[in-house]
């Protein structure tokens, strides 16, 4: 059986993923990237958050199912939007 080998995402054009912030009462930054499973970090600064989560997806990109979806992900166009109630 020939062993399925992870291509590293240094060898794969830069792409482009979702990921929502939060600051919390404490002041912490949550970040997470909704279309990956288990992927949310947080950090004290906003540059923190974002190469933790940066790190998180790398990580969690190894898993096949998060492969697949990163695979099938190619958004035209992505906004975020709130209302208030």
């Amino acid at each position: 059986m020939k062993k399925k080998r992870f291509v590293s995402r240094k060898n794969q054009p830069a792409r482009s993923l979702p990921v929502l912030i939060e600051r919390d009462e404490g002041g912490m930054y949550i970040v997470e990237c909704p279309i990956l499973s288990g992927c949310y970090s947080q950090g004290k600064t906003l540059d923190d958050a974002l190469k933790n989560i940066q790190e998180v997806i790398a990580l969690v990109s190894e898993e096949e199912p998060n492969r697949a979806i990163l695979r099938d992900y190619l958004p035209r166009e992505i906004s975020f939007h709130t209302i208030t109630i």
